[in-house]
């Protein structure tokens, strides 16, 4: 029997890359960070490589909001980048665009997000998924791990881009969205495409992680 009939595509998209998720999760930049074993500025610069791609993601769910496809999914609810831009202040202060870059890495994953924004709207899932439901999920160990890192108020300036004050049950949201990936608009084929582009997501993610550890090794 044919598993994508009898799999629920919330858990399809889930277990298929589970492989790819595990190794973002697990890259040494994160592992370091999460560790206690990086300053304040390797949190300030992967905050703001955070603010390219949401930036990329959220400039281009408005025009998807009436798409068949991807418009159930554009939720105001979980737009993350005025929280990361009052993270950026806390972290760099008021002028912290001034001279602000991407990492290569992360201008070709906000490039990537863009595109399927303007082209895919079934591609744009894929990145809508592993980016929120992650903050929803793992985000808040990272949350957590800053606040006792480095003094960071509870819930409060420079962790604000994980906390969802407009979702007062987590867990109740992401059984809802799960449900919109099982309703998904889309054949088969399209349903493998979106699971392709998961994977592209997380190893665009882990690429970002790359670099970062490039930028912030640990000293022998």
């Amino acid at each position: 029997m044919d598993a994508t009939v009898t799999t629920p595509f919330s858990t399809l998209i889930r277990t298929a890359s589970h492989e790819q998720h595990t190794e973002a999760e697990t890259s040494t930049f994160m592992s370091d960070l999460l560790g206690g074993r990086l300053g304040l500025d390797a949190y300030a610069r992967y905050t703001e490589q955070l603010w390219f791609v949401y930036r990329a993601l959220e400039d281009g769910a408005e025009a998807l909001r009436g798409d068949p496809v991807a418009g159930p999914f554009v939720r105001p609810e979980l737009m993350r980048t005025a929280a990361l831009e009052s993270d950026l202040t806390h972290l760099r202060g008021a002028r912290w665009r001034e001279g602000l870059e991407p990492l290569p890495a992360t201008a070709a994953y906000a490039d990537r997000v863009a595109a399927c924004a303007r082209t895919w709207p079934a591609g744009y899932i894929a990145h809508h998924y592993t980016r929120y439901l992650g903050d929803l999920s793992g985000g808040q160990i990272i949350r957590d791990r800053a606040e006792r890192t480095w003094g960071f108020a509870h819930k409060g300036d420079g962790v604000r881009f994980y906390v969802f004050e407009s979702i007062p049950n987590p867990a109740s949201f992401k059984r809802g969205y799960r449900e919109l990936l099982d309703a998904v608009d889309a054949d088969e084929l399209e349903k493998q495409r979106i699971v392709d582009e998961c994977k592209r997501a997380f190893s665009l993610n882990t690429a970002v992680f790359r670099e970062l550890g490039e930028v912030f090794p640990l000293s022998a």
